[in-house]
C-alpha cells in the first residue's frame, strides 16, 4: 500500500515539474527577449554585410544594415538613403537576416553533392561504360 502511494506521488511530481518551470519562464518575459535580440544582433555583426530586417513592437519594419551596436540599442542604416535609425532592444520583437544569397550551409551541401556525384561517376558509371578499351 505504501509503495503504491509513493509511486503515485512520485508520478505526480514528475508531471507537475514542467508546468512549474514554464510559469517561471513566462515571468522573465521582456528581459529575456531583449537579451535574445541583443545576442542575435551581436552574432550578425556590424557593417554593410550584416543586413537585417527588424520588426518593432508597434508593427513597423526597418530594413538596412547594423551600423552601430550599444549596450541598450543598435543603429540600422538604410542602404539607399544612408539614414541611420536607433532602435532599443526592448522595442524590437524580431530580427531577421536579410537573404543576400545562399547561406554558407547551402554552399556546403551543394559542394558535398558535387563531390559525391564525381565520386559516383568515376567509381560506378565509368567502369560500366568503358569495357577496357583505349581511352578508358
Amino acid at each position: 500500500m505504501l509503495r503504491k502511494v509513493f509511486s503515485i506521488l512520485l508520478s505526480g511530481t514528475f508531471l507537475l515539474v514542467p508546468l512549474g518551470f514554464r510559469s517561471a519562464k513566462a515571468q522573465t518575459g521582456k528581459v529575456g527577449e531583449a537579451d535574445q535580440i541583443r545576442t542575435k544582433v551581436e552574432r550578425l555583426g556590424v557593417g554593410r554585410s550584416s543586413r537585417v530586417e527588424v520588426k518593432m513592437q508597434d508593427g513597423t519594419r526597418v530594413k538596412g544594415y547594423v551600423s552601430k551596436l550599444e549596450p541598450d540599442s543598435f543603429d540600422v542604416t538604410d542602404l539607399d538613403s544612408g539614414a541611420a535609425q536607433t532602435l532599443a532592444f526592448a522595442q524590437v520583437t524580431q530580427v531577421k537576416k536579410v537573404n543576400g544569397g545562399p547561406s554558407k550551409r547551402t554552399w556546403i551541401i551543394i559542394g558535398a553533392a558535387a563531390v559525391a556525384a564525381i565520386v559516383i561517376g568515376v567509381t560506378v558509371v565509368k567502369p560500366v561504360l568503358c569495357d577496357g578499351g583505349a581511352g578508358c
